[in-house]
Protein backbone atom coordinates (compact mmCIF):
# COMPACT_ATOMS: atom_id res chain seq x y z
CA UNK A 1 0.00 0.00 0.00
CA UNK A 2 3.10 2.16 0.86
CA UNK A 3 4.64 1.78 -2.04
CA UNK A 4 1.73 1.92 -4.53
CA UNK A 5 1.20 5.45 -2.51
CA UNK A 6 4.92 6.36 -3.00
CA UNK A 7 4.61 5.65 -6.86
CA UNK A 8 1.30 7.51 -7.34
CA UNK A 9 2.82 10.50 -5.75
CA UNK A 10 5.96 10.38 -7.57
CA UNK A 11 4.50 10.03 -10.86
CA UNK A 12 2.26 13.10 -10.37
CA UNK A 13 5.27 15.66 -8.58
CA UNK A 14 7.34 14.94 -11.07
CA UNK A 15 4.64 15.42 -13.96
CA UNK A 16 3.90 18.19 -12.14
CA UNK A 17 7.22 19.38 -12.36
CA UNK A 18 7.74 18.38 -16.16
CA UNK A 19 4.60 20.50 -16.57
CA UNK A 20 6.41 23.69 -15.59
CA UNK A 21 9.36 22.96 -17.27
CA UNK A 22 7.62 22.29 -20.63
CA UNK A 23 5.86 25.69 -20.07
CA UNK A 24 9.62 27.06 -20.07
CA UNK A 25 10.35 25.18 -22.52
CA UNK A 26 7.73 26.09 -25.42
CA UNK A 27 7.94 29.54 -24.35
CA UNK A 28 11.75 29.79 -25.30
CA UNK A 29 11.93 30.73 -28.74
CA UNK A 30 9.06 33.41 -28.41
CA UNK A 31 11.24 34.82 -25.42
CA UNK A 32 14.60 34.43 -26.50
CA UNK A 33 15.02 37.39 -28.77
CA UNK A 34 12.92 40.32 -27.25
CA UNK A 35 13.83 43.47 -26.59
CA UNK A 36 14.46 44.42 -22.71
CA UNK A 37 11.32 45.60 -22.15
CA UNK A 38 9.04 43.35 -23.60
CA UNK A 39 11.44 40.56 -21.85
CA UNK A 40 10.56 41.79 -18.28
CA UNK A 41 7.11 42.09 -19.06
CA UNK A 42 7.30 38.36 -20.39
CA UNK A 43 8.97 37.21 -17.39
CA UNK A 44 6.24 38.74 -14.81
CA UNK A 45 4.07 35.78 -16.19
CA UNK A 46 6.57 33.85 -13.46
CA UNK A 47 5.78 35.89 -10.38
CA UNK A 48 4.61 33.18 -7.86
CA UNK A 49 5.92 30.15 -9.47
CA UNK A 50 8.97 29.85 -6.42
CA UNK A 51 6.11 27.87 -5.11
CA UNK A 52 6.50 25.38 -7.36
CA UNK A 53 9.91 24.45 -5.43
CA UNK A 54 7.21 22.69 -3.06
CA UNK A 55 6.50 20.30 -5.73
CA UNK A 56 10.00 19.79 -6.86
CA UNK A 57 11.36 18.94 -3.52
CA UNK A 58 8.35 16.56 -3.09
CA UNK A 59 9.18 15.36 -6.22
CA UNK A 60 12.52 14.63 -5.56
CA UNK A 61 11.82 13.66 -1.39
CA UNK A 62 8.87 11.07 -3.03
CA UNK A 63 11.58 9.56 -5.76
CA UNK A 64 14.00 8.66 -2.99
CA UNK A 65 11.79 6.96 -0.92
CA UNK A 66 10.24 5.06 -3.36
CA UNK A 67 13.92 3.94 -4.25
CA UNK A 68 14.60 2.75 -1.18
CA UNK A 69 11.43 1.00 -0.86
CA UNK A 70 11.78 -1.10 -4.07
CA UNK A 71 15.54 -1.73 -3.90
CA UNK A 72 15.05 -5.28 -4.18
CA UNK A 73 13.29 -4.79 -7.45
CA UNK A 74 16.47 -4.46 -9.24
CA UNK A 75 14.27 -2.92 -12.83
CA UNK A 76 11.74 -0.69 -10.92
CA UNK A 77 15.06 0.02 -8.49
CA UNK A 78 17.15 1.36 -11.28
CA UNK A 79 14.74 3.17 -13.39
CA UNK A 80 13.73 5.26 -10.13
CA UNK A 81 17.17 6.05 -9.14
CA UNK A 82 17.52 7.58 -12.59
CA UNK A 83 14.33 9.24 -12.27
CA UNK A 84 15.60 10.65 -8.80
CA UNK A 85 19.31 11.62 -10.01
CA UNK A 86 17.34 13.72 -12.87
CA UNK A 87 15.93 15.47 -9.98
CA UNK A 88 17.92 16.23 -8.31
CA UNK A 89 20.32 17.35 -11.52
CA UNK A 90 17.53 19.83 -12.38
CA UNK A 91 17.68 21.18 -8.98
CA UNK A 92 21.37 21.25 -9.30
CA UNK A 93 21.32 23.45 -12.43
CA UNK A 94 18.30 25.80 -10.58
CA UNK A 95 20.55 26.02 -8.12
CA UNK A 96 23.72 27.06 -10.00
CA UNK A 97 22.38 28.84 -12.64
CA UNK A 98 18.78 29.77 -12.31
CA UNK A 99 18.62 31.31 -8.78
CA UNK A 100 21.72 33.28 -9.40
CA UNK A 101 20.05 35.04 -12.15
CA UNK A 102 17.10 35.64 -10.66
CA UNK A 103 18.94 37.23 -7.84
CA UNK A 104 21.03 39.44 -10.41
CA UNK A 105 18.20 40.77 -12.15
CA UNK A 106 15.87 40.70 -9.31
CA UNK A 107 13.35 38.25 -10.54
CA UNK A 108 13.19 40.23 -13.45
CA UNK A 109 12.58 43.22 -12.36
CA UNK A 110 15.35 45.33 -13.16
CA UNK A 111 18.00 44.18 -16.15
CA UNK A 112 21.70 44.51 -15.21
CA UNK A 113 24.31 45.67 -18.30
CA UNK A 114 24.99 41.75 -18.77
CA UNK A 115 21.03 40.78 -18.82
CA UNK A 116 21.21 39.01 -22.53
CA UNK A 117 23.59 36.58 -20.72
CA UNK A 118 22.06 36.24 -17.85
CA UNK A 119 19.01 35.99 -19.90
CA UNK A 120 20.31 32.98 -22.14
CA UNK A 121 21.52 31.10 -18.57
CA UNK A 122 18.38 31.46 -17.41
CA UNK A 123 16.54 30.41 -20.20
CA UNK A 124 18.50 27.28 -21.19
CA UNK A 125 18.87 26.25 -17.87
CA UNK A 126 15.13 25.58 -17.54
CA UNK A 127 15.39 24.17 -20.98
CA UNK A 128 17.76 21.40 -19.43
CA UNK A 129 15.64 21.32 -16.56
CA UNK A 130 12.62 20.17 -18.72
CA UNK A 131 14.77 17.76 -20.50
CA UNK A 132 15.62 16.07 -17.05
CA UNK A 133 12.25 15.79 -15.80
CA UNK A 134 10.85 14.86 -18.90
CA UNK A 135 13.58 11.31 -18.36
CA UNK A 136 12.25 11.16 -14.76
CA UNK A 137 9.18 10.36 -15.94
CA UNK A 138 9.75 8.38 -18.40
CA UNK A 139 12.26 6.38 -16.11
CA UNK A 140 9.22 6.51 -13.45
CA UNK A 141 6.51 5.12 -15.75
CA UNK A 142 8.53 2.48 -17.01
CA UNK A 143 9.25 1.19 -13.34
CA UNK A 144 5.88 0.14 -12.61
CA UNK A 145 5.21 -1.96 -15.72
CA UNK A 146 5.75 -5.39 -14.84
CA UNK A 147 9.35 -6.92 -15.05
CA UNK A 148 7.47 -9.68 -17.52
CA UNK A 149 7.08 -6.31 -20.20
CA UNK A 150 10.72 -5.61 -20.06
CA UNK A 151 13.01 -8.57 -22.26
CA UNK A 152 15.94 -8.13 -19.56
CA UNK A 153 14.57 -8.56 -16.25
CA UNK A 154 12.03 -11.34 -17.15
CA UNK A 155 13.61 -13.83 -15.62
CA UNK A 156 15.63 -11.95 -12.81
CA UNK A 157 13.02 -9.25 -10.78
CA UNK A 158 10.26 -10.65 -9.49
CA UNK A 159 7.03 -7.67 -9.05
Amino acid sequence: MLTNALRLLSVLLVALSLGAGLAHLFALPNKINLPAAEYLVAQQVYRGWALLGIVIFGAQLSTVLLAIRIRRQRWAFMLTLVAAVCIALSLAIFFVFTFPTNQQTANWTMLPEHWQTLRMQWEYSHAAGAVLYFIALTCLTLSLLPPTVMPATRMRDEW
